[in-house]
């Protein structure tokens, strides 16, 4: 691009300095002079467009550059040399234009590139040396100085860390990190030096691979060149028909030329591409990158979307959704023992557990004697205790005696999706733990969105059975579910969506590939996906989020509307302007000084789509860090709702003492710390977030989940009231208990959730 560009300018500067020189000889009465002079300085840009015209004919396309071949030929074949170089200097400038404009298009995209680093700092026990790239390995200890780019993946070993990671995401503010997590490779180190440990090589990092990416984004063709083809099918053949009316009217050639002087070199093959272009690098800005520009255009006008399930519409990854305790351990006491085990292990569901555990605050505890039984689960002492965690029969086994609850237990699990971690302390089954791939905070936003922006069906595959994926599909009102589907089973699925109309397939796994491929745009989730779903896809979003695709849909859809207003105005003055000089209005010169002003005015309306930015719905915004800190409110709370489903759960009929007692200390609980949050949240948080959001009541739907929650807690103390603390229960009051207590959990996880879709939005 750069090459063509000042290839351009120099025919550009040849057709200036000749069209000046010629015009200085033509004043000082050298006439024959000036007229070879502007007749070499028509030469070059002539047979730069001969040469563009024979490759497109070779192509079997008539390409809209002839009329640039026919004009300056026949303005030669005229003797009028003056015509010639003036329209050889509005070419070669709307050439120049163009490649400038592109390559400013492009500044997002190539910069991703120019930034990628070249060395990294290696520490080798006390000392730091900087080594290619390339000689980074798993494992080694790196070290990441202040503004420096993270060179590889890996993990981070320093107690916190400050990132910026606008150039992967597209967010300007500045991220924390802590230790042990994860940090992806072209983030930039915004705090003070830390330390990591590589977990990939250079060539597999994330990076890399979106550096990967942008080169072949950057030298696919773009739709505008087969656009620009569609139309001169009629254009070229319109331009020369009125050209021949206007000579064969006039008996003046010279008219037919100014015609066609008017109609060179078309803002169509200016204005398209430009626009594609820069939306291109606007979505690039935010984290997406269309990989070819023919993605931008099929991404704009799919009518079909088809999701795969796991690591697209959820995050892909095991979350704690709830605990269930036994008599005599809370919530709390049960995920530190069991995380106290799992810190041991590099096992997935483990590692959830110890992040769940962490997240509430609760730090896990030194273990000894532990041992791990693949696939079945831990054992260890923990403070004295022998604690068990793992699946049911390798808990239960040994011990005496085996509780309903446990039945009961898997079967809700397996009806609401997941897996099940069951806890045994000291021989006694003390509670179990459900982990599950949840839904992803902004799929059902991000879905409603997209449907708002013209898309008409929404498909989900998954290689899940049928029970879990109904539950996903009428949880996000999708239109087709499809479960226990194979690769070659989501293939077939896609080929039929795509006989219907233009259909979009969003993957991030192996199995995605070969759809993903076939799909007229396929889309991969996430830098961090795997590269086989990454290399088939037309789009990648760089961020892991689903609501980054209703953003790419939002703005490629706009700056494909810009471009066809481009177009549409820029052929429309050129289609007047040929008629006007078709009647002898308009001379050949000033035909091309006229073409020229209208191709300026369409490049600099398609640059219009370097402006373009995702459809906001908000004024205002919530930083990072006010998220965080609402994230970690909420993550402190979790224990409560889990103890009020486990305190219904083990509540007897008889309703003795000790379960009142359980009932009762809950209450205290809630009334002291629960209502309390929601009460500061509807007086102090809720306000805020009206300011920020559209609409005379905004958050009217959470403020009446307020007076539910406030209300079934009264109901709760009126019914604990009525019953003497010294007596049991009678079977009315205790059924009674256990429908209020279910009904808070239930109704306060989905009030949590409702808060963390708005939150997220606000973000």
């Amino acid at each position: 691009m750069r090459l063509l560009y000042s290839q351009n300018s120099l025919v550009f500067a040849l057709g200036c300095l000749a069209l000046a020189a010629g015009g200085v000889a033509w004043l000082v009465g050298r006439a024959p002079l000036a007229q070879w002079l502007w007749l070499a300085g028509t030469l070059p840009a002539l047979l730069s467009v001969v040469v563009d015209t024979v490759r497109t004919l070779r192509r079997r396309d008539l390409g809209i550059d002839v009329l640039a071949v026919i004009a300056m030929a026949g303005a030669l074949a005229l003797d009028q040399a003056l015509t010639a170089v003036i329209i050889a200097v509005m070419f070669a400038s709307g050439r120049a234009l163009e490649g400038f404009a592109r390559l400013r298009a492009q500044r997002e995209m190539t910069a991703l590139i120019n930034r990628a680093p070249r060395t990294a700092q290696r520490m080798d026990g006390g000392s730091v040396e900087t080594v290619p790239l390339d000689a980074v390995a798993a494992g080694d200890r790196l070290l990441v100085r202040a503004g420096d780019v993270v060179p590889v993946d890996g993990l981070i070993d320093s107690a916190s860390v400050v990132l910026d990671e606008s150039a992967l995401t597209g967010e300007s503010v500045p991220v924390t990190r802590r230790q042990h997590e994860t940090v992806c490779s072209g983030v930039v180190n915004a705090g003070p030096p830390f330390e990591m440990r590589a977990s990939t090589t250079a060539a597999d990092s994330t990076y890399a691979g979106i550096v990967r990416l942008v080169a072949s984004a950057q030298a696919s063709r773009a739709p505008a060149a087969r656009m620009a083809d569609r139309y001169a099918a009629w254009f070229v053949p319109l331009s020369l028909a009125l050209a021949g009316i206007a000579w064969a009217a006039s008996g003046d050639p010279v008219r037919a030329l100014a015609v066609l002087v008017v109609a060179t070199p078309c803002p169509l093959i200016l204005a398209v591409p430009v626009a594609i272009v820069s939306a291109m690098s606007s979505c690039a800005r935010r984290g997406i990158l269309m990989k070819n520009a023919g993605a931008l255009e099929h991404l704009a006008r799919a009518k079909t979307l088809i999701l795969d399930k796991t690591g697209t519409l959820t995050t892909g990854q095991s979350e704690l959704v709830s605990v269930r305790s036994e008599a005599g351990n809370t919530p709390e006491q049960l995920l530190t023992l069991a995380a106290s085990l799992d810190q041991y292990s590099g096992h997935v569901i483990g590692q959830a557990i110890v992040g769940a555990a962490r997240r509430r605050g609760l730090a896990p505890l030194p273990a000894s004697d532990v041992q791990e039984q693949g696939g079945a689960g831990m054992s260890g002492v923990v403070q004295g205790q022998r604690v068990l965690v793992g699946a049911l029969d390798y808990v239960l086994d040994g011990l005496s005696g085996t509780p309903a609850w446990p039945e009961n237990f898997l079967r809700g699990v397996a009806e609401e999706g997941g897996s099940a971690v069951f806890v045994a302390v000291d021989g006694a089954l003390a509670g179990a733990l459900h982990l599950a791939d949840p839904l992803r905070v902004e799929a059902p936003r991000a879905l409603r969105r997209l449907r708002r922006d013209g898309l008409e069906r929404v498909v989900m595959l998954t290689g899940d059975h049928h029970q879990i994926a109904e539950a996903v599909g009428t949880a996000l009102d999708v239109d087709d579910v499809f479960a226990e589907q194979t690769p070659a089973n989501k293939l077939t699925v896609v080929t039929a969506e795509q006989q219907r109309q233009i259909t979009a397939m969003v993957g991030d796994g192996i199995n995605d590939a070969p759809a993903l491929a076939a799909a007229d745009v396929g889309i991969a989730m996430g830098a961090r996906g795997a590269t086989a779903s990454a290399e088939s896809a037309d789009v990648v979003l760089l961020v892991d989020r689903l609501d980054r695709l209703a953003d790419a849909r939002h703005m490629a859809g706009h700056g494909l509307r810009i471009a066809g207003q481009s177009v549409a105005v820029g052929m429309g003055l050129s289609l007047v302007a040929m008629v006007a000089a078709a009647l002898g209005w308009l001379t050949p010169v000033q035909g091309a000084v006229l073409q020229e002003l209208i191709d300026v005015a369409v490049i600099l309306n398609a640059l219009r789509a370097l402006a373009l930015k995702p459809e906001r719905g908000t004024r205002a915004r919530l930083s990072q860090e006010q998220w965080q800190q609402l994230e970690q409110e909420h993550e402190a709370l979790l224990p409560m709702l889990d103890r009020l489903a486990s305190v219904a759960d083990r509540l007897p009929d008889s309703g003795n003492q000790a379960a009142m007692d359980d009932v009762r200390a809950l209450y205290r609980e809630l009334t002291e710390t629960l209502l309390p949050h929601e009460q500061a949240d509807a007086r102090q948080l809720y306000p805020k977030m009206a300011d920020m959001l559209d609409g005379d009541d905004p958050l009217a739907t959470l403020s009446r989940t307020h007076q539910e929650l406030f209300a079934l807690c009264r109901r709760l103390g009126g019914v604990l009231a009525s019953v003497p603390e010294a007596a049991d229960a009678p079977t009315e009051s205790v059924a009674e208990l256990r429908r209020l207590l279910f009904g808070l959990a239930t109704l306060w996880r989905l009030h949590f959730a409702q808060e963390r879709e708005l939150f997220q939005s606000l973000v």
